[in-house]
């Protein structure tokens, strides 16, 4: 056996991905976390300046491989899939790139989506190879800034969550900061100054290699339509690195609130800030505005942005109750997705099978739960459950046709002849006779639950 295989043999043991991922320092990004928050400690400069050793471990590139290919995602520009990455020993070409620091970055694909409240984002997706080197970036530098980041922080954070930011807005405002400044900053990914984003990342880096590597990343530039456009500013959204340094962007803001002594909580490029008085509330959004503008180089969205009492705004998803109880209750807006979505899956009723349609509403409502049933407000969750057993009720009338069908179906189902044949011979809609005694008898809460219809509240 010559050296070159040797070693790509030596290789191949190091980055092992066909085991199981690196345990629970690393949960998949989605899953939400309830772990205490992390402690906030004192910027210090950065340690050294190899840190591009420690990315370039073989546990930490392993590491970075297991959640790539966790994440999965699209391809980019050059179509590889994270199951096609390269094999180990241009792998290794890659690592000793990064150690020399000549590793180049492909420009990202430009991909847009439709927003939930209007709107496109434009997201960046980097190659899958682009991803990998990211991670790998990501994972270390995340360890060394995360704890000087303000506990009043929680968007992509370990151990921090939407239901943690959610729970201390309510905290604030059950405990009489009863006005909220609501600030939403425009195009804040498009935005970012990359000369003073690289300056924020000197303060903590010493790797000349490593500062190359992301200012190449911010400039890597975007393909549309087969052409490839400089890129001047921002951080494209869809890569692993662009979370982290949205955070160290907008520390400098929470370090200002925190200065001021403020009470609020920021979730990315959302910022919540609670004070006693409307009056306080305008003081506070026009100079926060201004420090926005001047220091960070953004722009507040006026149209999204406002001082106003909690229970009028939302934050990711959530609004509170009024009175001397504050309570979590869903944002009106994500009902309407919720009930859009649904109403979007059961118009496919008339050619499929109903066990079909409940097929592909399962998921969604098991993950609408997980996130929403964070409210206190059970009995919405007890009604939007019924409302889409209605509609499915509905849809099996529909489907049943003759009035000879939908008695004997009804009969079949438990009900009695007279109220079956009743019911069958009725001139009402579908969606009325969804309501009616029979159906609820014939298509009952049981009947949807044991064909793996789940419940937006267990109890119901």
């Amino acid at each position: 056996m010559n050296l070159r295989s040797d070693k790509r043999l030596n290789i191949q043991g190091e980055l092992d991905f066909s085991s199981s991922g690196p345990g629970e320092a690393q949960e998949p990004r989605g899953k939400e976390s309830e772990s205490p928050p992390a402690t906030h400690e004192h910027e210090s400069p950065a340690r050294t300046d190899r840190v591009m050793e420690e990315i370039c471990d073989w546990g930490n590139l392993k590491e970075a491989m297991w959640q790539v290919k966790a994440n999965k995602g699209s391809a980019g520009i050059d179509g590889m899939s994270v199951d096609e990455l390269p094999d180990y020993a241009e792998l290794l070409v890659v690592r000793d790139q990064l150690l020399v620091g000549t590793y180049e970055p492909q420009p990202v694909k430009r991909v847009e989506i439709p927003k939930p409240d209007g709107g496109i984002r434009k997201l960046g997706i980097p190659t899958a190879l682009d991803r990998f080197v990211q991670q790998a970036v990501m994972q270390v530098l995340q360890r060394q800034w995360d704890p000087t980041f303000s506990d009043s922080s929680y968007g992509f954070r370990p151990g921090r969550s939407t239901h943690q930011a959610v729970a201390q807005a309510q905290q604030y405002i059950a405990a009489g900061y009863g006005w909220v400044v609501d600030l939403d900053l425009e195009k804040f990914f498009d935005r970012v100054n990359h000369d003073k984003l690289m300056g924020q990342i000197a303060k903590r880096v010493g790797d000349k290699r490593l500062l190359r590597l992301i200012r190449a990343f911010l400039n890597a530039g975007v393909m549309e339509n087969g052409l490839v456009s400089p890129s001047v500013e921002g951080t494209p959204q869809g890569g692993p690195l662009s979370p982290l340094l949205s955070n160290l962007v907008l520390d400098e803001l929470d370090r200002e609130l925190e200065r001021r002594g403020h009470r609020f909580v920021r979730y990315a490029d959302d910022s919540n800030i609670y004070v006693r008085s409307e009056r306080a509330g305008q003081r506070v959004m026009d100079s926060i505005r201004r420090f926005i503008t001047k220091q960070l180089k953004l722009k507040v969205n006026d149209k999204k942005s406002a001082v106003a009492r909690p229970q009028g705004r939302k934050f990711l998803g959530f609004s509170f109750t009024g009175g001397s109880v504050i309570r979590r209750r869903i944002a009106p807006k994500a009902i309407e997705r919720f009930k859009e979505r649904i109403r979007e899956i059961t118009r496919q009723g008339r050619g499929v099978s109903v066990e079909r349609i409940m097929a592909a509403l399962a998921p969604y409502m098991r993950g609408w739960r997980g996130y929403f049933g964070f409210c206190e407000t059970p009995s919405l969750l007890i009604d939007l459950t019924g409302w889409v057993r209605l509609r499915l009720r509905a849809i099996l009338w529909r489907q049943w046709k003759t009035q000879r069908r939908r008695r004997a179906m009804l009969i079949q189902l438990g009900v009695r002849g007279r109220l079956a044949a009743k019911t069958a011979a009725s001139g009402l809609g579908p969606w009325h006779l969804a309501h009616s005694k029979a159906l609820h008898i014939a298509l009952s809460n049981a009947y949807f639950r044991d064909r793996g219809l789940p419940s937006l509240f267990e109890q119901c």
